[in-house]
C-alpha cells in the first residue's frame, strides 16, 4: 500500500446529499477505488459543517445521511479507507500546526472569504468583516489538513474548489522549506466531463442555494422536483439549445453517449420541455431505484453502520499517525530523549 498513489475524497456532512455530491464526489470517488494502483481516502467532513451549521440535530443526522449514502451508492468499505473527520484527532492537530506557518495574506485570497466581504459591501455594510467567523477564514488550513494528513497524491474536486488544492500545495511547500521534506505537494484532479452540476434554479446545485435534487428522494416526490427545473418560455416545436439548458446539462451527467446525441437531437427539433423533463426523469429513476433500496436497507441497521465508520477511523490513523510523528519531530515538538 505504501508504493499506492493515495487518492483523498471529503463531503461535508451538511444537509441530505444530492445530485452534485453523486456525479462530483460520491460517485467519481468509487470508481477510483477500483484502480489497483492507489489507495483511496474517503472521509465525513463533518467539523467542515460547523461553518455553515450550528443545529447539531442537523449535523449529527447529516453525518448519518452521508456515510448510508457513501455505501448505498456502492463503495466497499473493506477495499478503502472510509472515515469520519472527527474521529482523526491528527487532523486537527495538524491544522494548528499549519496555521501557524500559514501567511494570513494567503487566507485573505481564498474565494469564500473574499465572496463574504463583497456580499458584505454589495449589503453597504461598513465593517466587510461583519458575521464572518474564524471557521470561514481558516476553512482553507483545515482542508490542507485534512490532506497532508495522510499525505495525499491525487484530490479530486470539482473546478470551484481547485484554489484550495494551490494553497493546501502553497502550504505544504511553506511547511517543506521550513522544516524539510515531510509532506507531497497533492495534485487536483478536475473532471472536465461533469463539471458543476445545476440545480434546479440554474445556479450550482448546493445546499447553499436551496436548490438540490436529492439522490434518495421516493419516485413521485423525484417527479415533482424534476418538474421544477427552471427553463426558458421556447414553445414546442421550436429548436432548442441543448448547451444553455438545466435539463440537458442534468440528462448528460447520467446519460451514455448515444443517449446525450439522441436527446441533443430532439432538441434541436424542437422538444417541448415537459417531455424534455419526462425523458430526464426516466433516466434518474432508472440510474437511483436501486441506490434507493440500498440507502433504505443501510439506515434501518444504524449499528452497523457506526462499526464500519470506527474500523475506517482506525485503518485512517494508521497512516495519519505515522505522518504527524514525521511532523512533530520536524518542528520539535518530541520526547526530550530522541
Amino acid at each position: 500500500m505504501s508504493n499506492n498513489k493515495r487518492v483523498l475524497t471529503g463531503i461535508t456532512t451538511s444537509g441530505t446529499p444530492h445530485l452534485g455530491n453523486l456525479v462530483g464526489a460520491i460517485r467519481p470517488a468509487i470508481t477510483s477505488s477500483g484502480d489497483q494502483s492507489t489507495s483511496s481516502f474517503l472521509f465525513l467532513a463533518d467539523y467542515h459543517s460547523l461553518i455553515k451549521s450550528q443545529d447539531p440535530n442537523l449535523t449529527h443526522g447529516s453525518s448519518f445521511e452521508i456515510a448510508a449514502a457513501w455505501l448505498a451508492c456502492g463503495l466497499e468499505p473493506e477495499v478503502v479507507t472510509f472515515y469520519r473527520q472527527s474521529d482523526i484527532p491528527e487532523i486537527m492537530e495538524l491544522a494548528w500546526i499549519l496555521s501557524c506557518i500559514t501567511a494570513k495574506g494567503l487566507m485573505n485570497r481564498a474565494h469564500a472569504y473574499k465572496a463574504a466581504l463583497a456580499h458584505n459591501s454589495e449589503q453597504g455594510i461598513s465593517d466587510l468583516d461583519k458575521g464572518i467567523f474564524m471557521g470561514l477564514f481558516n476553512y482553507p488550513v483545515l482542508m490542507a489538513a485534512d490532506i497532508l494528513a495522510f499525505n495525499a497524491d491525487v484530490v479530486p474536486v470539482g473546478n470551484d474548489q481547485k484554489q484550495h488544492i494551490e494553497m493546501t500545495r502553497d502550504i505544504a511547500a511553506r511547511f517543506n522549506h521550513l522544516y524539510g521534506a515531510v509532506f507531497n505537494l497533492p495534485e487536483a484532479l478536475i473532471s472536465e466531463s461533469t463539471g458543476v452540476l445545476p440545480g434546479i434554479d440554474g445556479q450550482k446545485m448546493s445546499k447553499s442555494y436551496n436548490n438540490t435534487i436529492p439522490i434518495f428522494l421516493e419516485e413521485k416526490a423525484l417527479l415533482k422536483m424534476v418538474r421544477k427545473i427552471k427553463t426558458n418560455s421556447l414553445e414546442p416545436g421550436v429548436p432548442k439549445d441543448p448547451t444553455n439548458c438545466n435539463v440537458f446539462k442534468l440528462f448528460k451527467a447520467f446519460a451514455s453517449e448515444t443517449e446525450t446525441k439522441d436527446l441533443e437531437s430532439r432538441y434541436y427539433e424542437g422538444i417541448a420541455w415537459g417531455e424534455a423533463k419526462n425523458v430526464l426523469f426516466e433516466l434518474l429513476n432508472a440510474e437511483l431505484i436501486e441506490l434507493r433500496k440500498n440507502y433504505n436497507e443501510i439506515i434501518g441497521d444504524r449499528k452497523k453502520l457506526e462499526e464500519t465508520l470506527v474500523h475506517g477511523a482506525g485503518k485512517a490513523r494508521e497512516t495519519a499517525s505515522v505522518v504527524l510523528k514525521d511532523v512533530r519531530h520536524a518542528v520539535g515538538i518530541k520526547s526530550f530523549t530522541s
